[in-house]
């Protein structure tokens, strides 16, 4: 005996042929089940229309009572005071490390000291090579020649 088909439709239809009716049993029953879903679905967005003034307001509710802001770590906030190498170029005033490297950065763009090719060096002009020690550094040689140039 020879049959065309898969092995499952072999199963199915002439081995356990219950099978194979519950299986049409519930694909017919599957189209029916969808055509029954479909008019809900129409009547859902006017439902959903007169719905949605009410969600409005309790989103409103919801955004006012905000948490705390965000404190910065005290550590990162502490005043440095810069050495005079790095005072001629952001200034002698105390200042937390965060704005220091700011200030740095707004001195090497004000100038055009990056590197046209390859943005991640810095090159130094004199108040920069004073600093570095050397003529060009690496964007990622800038933090640890801040901090060699600060005092606690």
């Amino acid at each position: 005996m020879y049959f065309k088909g898969s092995i499952f439709q072999l199963l199915t239809t002439k081995i356990f042929p219950s099978m194979a009716t519950a299986k049409k049993a519930t694909a017919k029953a599957a189209p029916k089940a969808a055509k029954k879903a479909a008019p809900k679905k129409e009547a859902a967005p006017a439902k959903a229309a007169k719905k949605e003034a009410p969600k409005k307001a309790a989103v409103k509710k919801a955004a006012a009572p905000k948490k705390a802001a965000r404190k910065p770590n005290a550590a990162f906030m502490a005043p440095l005071a810069p050495s005079d190498k790095l005072a001629a170029v952001i200034g002698n005033k105390p200042m937390p490390r965060t704005e220091i490297i700011k200030k740095v950065w707004d001195y090497i763009k004000a100038n055009k000291l990056q590197d046209n090719k390859n943005k991640r060096m810095i090159n130094g002009d004199e108040k920069l090579k004073a600093l570095f020690g050397k003529p060009q550094i690496s964007m990622f040689e800038l933090a640890k020649i801040v901090n060699d140039n600060v005092k606690k």
